[in-house]
């Protein structure tokens, strides 16, 4: 199992607003190859609520509520896809590791649920993750 970030998620999804560099052109099609896995359900992944929260408030914003549900409806349904909760101490745990290794809360909360579940793959495209050892970033882009 690995954990897929939000990242991953907005830019298989979000329309762009510009021409695509180079770059951003091939990390958008990294991102479609591994939901299209995820979508026919070639691999397993986790995910948390606030992760996904993140995901469904910036397609909302964005795109419309009914893109937000249908993406929601869409992950929920997913057999493949584990949706970790969050408590309080959960992030009690990330404002440490958040501070330690100079990340967001939420990819110090990502970190600590990895943890939690033993998995140290993830899917991303945020670089800050690299300041977190013992993590293995995927997709090398």
């Amino acid at each position: 199992m690995r954990f897929i970030d939000s990242s991953v998620f907005l830019h298989a999804f979000l329309k762009p607003r510009r021409r695509l560099s180079p770059r951003e052109a091939t990390i958008k099609a990294e991102a479609k190859r591994i939901i299209k896995r995820i979508d026919e359900e070639e691999e397993n992944v986790a995910t948390t609520v606030v992760h996904l929260s993140e995901v469904v408030n910036i397609i909302e914003a964005r795109h419309g509520l009914q893109k937000s549900l249908s993406f929601l409806a869409r992950i929920l349904k997913l057999e493949n896809v584990e949706v970790l909760g969050v408590t309080a101490r959960d992030y009690e745990k990330a404002l440490i590791f958040s501070e330690k290794y100079y990340v967001s809360i939420n990819d110090a909360l990502a970190y600590v649920k990895m943890v939690g579940s033993g998995v140290n793959e993830i899917y991303t495209f945020d670089r800050h993750f690299k300041n977190i050892p013992g993590i293995i970033i995927l997709p090398k882009v």
